[in-house]
């Protein structure tokens, strides 16, 4: 497929700029692909699709602080640093985007908070914005990473316009939040509230949580027509025993395997047995899933409504089917549901 065959203009009054007042009372979209139907429903309603030994499969990823602003030595200049990766734990040497980058070179040194209590000095280039860091800070690891929080901002996406508010820190993390790495929250855990969890558990549902950080790679623009030449960029995962089991024993009874999320199913199908089971994993995936493409382990899906022209619509339109994907997102447009990360969700069965 093409790149030109994922246009969409999603208008700019569509773009969730906060996320919804509670957590599961955003819109959902349900599309149902045997039927070919597109049901609106609101999130809470999402119990009515699950019952008994069907499993939910969440990604437990923790978004941490990742962007600082810095002043550099000399001219005194204000820099934008987004921390993507470390690199090494013991020299605190990290892998970031710099912003502006063209007044960033190597061997500058950037000075962090109202103190200077963090110098960071450059000691690589990357890409055209990507520079590798060392950060030179005295003292334990642990008072080294208590800084960075204390510094770093919530890293909301530059299509949020306005400034980083305090309810950010909560809401752009999910409740079962737990290993720290992601840059990004993975957004379609978003919806899920304590009291929708135990409703859902009521019903019999099974939840597995797997770990997939979620880098910046996943909202590089796609740059070429042919979708076969797109290089996706390697982002860390674990998937253990405990959700291999319950995934399994919820396909072998012929139960529903649900993927909340893009990431979820990214590492999912990054870990396919030769009879199309779960396997544990542990390690980076570059998986690139576009249409055409056969699905092993999940039969639904949870996902937000995406950029035009991203690997995650891509994702989705070959999880949902491309003419039913495209429907629903010009349906999506003209119900006016709230786009991106903060925005409404969609169940495809």
């Amino acid at each position: 497929m093409k790149l030109s065959q994922f246009k969409i203009d999603v208008p700019n009054e569509l773009v969730a700029q906060h996320p919804a007042q509670e957590r599961d009372e955003s819109r959902l979209m349900v599309v149902n692909r045997k039927e070919g139907t597109i049901e609106h429903k609101m999130f809470k309603d999402i119990v009515d699709y699950f019952g008994e030994g069907d499993a939910m499969v969440m990604n437990d990823t923790k978004v941490f602080p990742a962007r600082l602003y810095g002043n550099k030595e000399k001219t005194g200049a204000r820099i934008e640093v987004f921390l993507l990766r470390e690199l090494n734990k013991k020299s605190r040497l990290w892998d970031v985007l710099v912003d502006p980058a063209r007044k960033i070179r190597i061997g500058n040194k950037l000075y962090f908070g109202e103190d200077d209590s963090l110098v960071a000095e450059v000691i690589d280039n990357t890409t055209s914005r990507g520079r590798t860091l060392r950060f030179l800070f005295d003292g334990p690891y642990e008072d080294f990473k208590k800084t960075v929080h204390t510094l770093g901002e919530t890293p909301l996406p530059k299509y949020i316009t306005r400034p980083v508010e305090p309810e950010d820190e909560e809401r752009f993390q999910t409740i079962f939040a737990e290993k720290e790495g992601a840059v990004a929250a993975p957004t379609a855990g978003l919806h899920f509230s304590r009291n929708l969890m135990k409703r859902l558990e009521l019903h019999g549902v099974e939840f597995a949580n797997l770990t997939l950080h979620t880098g910046l790679g996943t909202f590089r623009p796609v740059e070429v027509e042919d979708l076969t030449k797109h290089k996706m960029d390697s982002e860390e995962a674990f998937i253990n025993e405990d959700c291999v089991k319950k995934v399994n024993a919820a396909k072998r009874d012929k139960k529903r395997v649900c993927a909340v999320g893009t990431t979820v199913m990214r590492a999912l199908e990054s870990s396919v047995s030769t009879d199309d089971y779960l396997k544990p994993f542990e390690g980076w995936t570059n998986k690139f899933i576009f249409p055409p493409y056969e699905f092993s382990i999940p039969d639904s899906m949870i996902t937000n409504f995406h950029n035009s022209e991203s690997t995650l619509l891509m994702m989705v339109a070959a999880f949902g089917g491309y003419d039913l994907i495209m429907e629903a997102y010009e349906t999506a447009i003209k119900e006016k549901y709230r786009f991106y990360a903060y925005g409404d969700a969609m169940l495809i069965i």
